[in-house]
């Protein structure tokens, strides 16, 4: 633990890219083994974006990867655009090419978000549903994921809670829909208090652009309606961090 402003900050800084997804990979087993160990089965909600990426190669094509129980490994998404599934900004489509489609995971433990609905706020509704299904928990209550692994958006953004987004206040839903007025693609996203409930959620921060609000957001008041990622900060404990030290350089 590092402590940062007077705050512990679990940070794991790495060296390039590569070293990120294959310490993301180490995590991803780690979580998964001790779950389906605890348990029988490895909850766990993904992010989309770049870098993710090579890490969910890593999960397809790696030894570490094949070996894992997949018919035991439960699949959410964290947030989704609102595109069909077969679209290039689809963070379902980023990890269907990348490892669902390389490793033996049964198709009904895969619960992708329907960006493709129409109406939007219908789709969040039917995600709610079937998180609440799969966790077989009641209305007020918040499932526990045994892993959440996000980015980090140049803006400070989480899974897509934006600055100022709504999203960031919606404390009853589980599953949120986040508006876009300037062209941008419209959004779903897990709200806060599921984030927050989550057992260890993993942070992926890479490359020279998120340098400089990595240290903003290490080194701020904690402000989530400007800083989206200090939604975390109450579950600091939970959190781990990994950084590239082009992301890492200001830290």
């Amino acid at each position: 633990m590092e402590a940062i402003n007077n705050i512990k900050i679990n940070i794991n800084k790495v060296p390039d890219a590569e070293s990120l997804a294959e310490a993301a990979l180490d995590i991803f087993i780690q979580d998964a083994t001790k779950a389906i160990g605890a348990n029988g089965r490895f909850n766990v909600a993904l992010s989309g974006g770049h870098t993710p990426e090579r890490f969910f190669e890593l999960l397809g094509t790696s030894p570490k990867g094949k070996d894992l129980k997949w018919d035991k490994v439960q699949i959410f998404w964290v947030d989704e655009r609102c595109v069909p599934p077969d679209s290039e900004e689809s963070n379902y489509g980023l990890a269907a090419h990348t490892f669902l489609d390389k490793v033996p995971v049964p198709k009904g433990n895969i619960h992708r978000m329907p960006g493709e609905v129409k109406d939007y706020a219908e789709a969040a509704v039917a995600y709610e549903k079937v998180i609440r299904e799969v966790f077989d928990i009641k209305r007020g209550e918040f499932p526990e994921f045994d892993m959440v692994v996000l980015g980090m958006g140049a803006d400070g953004h989480i899974g897509s809670l934006f600055p100022t987004s709504y999203s960031l206040y919606d404390t009853d839903d589980l599953v949120s829909v986040v508006y876009f007025m300037n062209n941008k693609y419209d959004r779903i996203t897990l709200t806060p208090p599921v984030l927050c409930a989550a057992k260890h959620l993993t942070v992926l921060v890479s490359g020279s652009e998120k340098a400089q609000i990595l240290r903003d957001v290490f080194y701020s008041e904690p402000d989530e309606v400007k800083y989206p990622a200090h939604t975390l900060w109450p579950i600091l404990d939970k959190v781990t961090w990994i950084a590239d030290a082009a992301a890492a350089k200001f830290i």
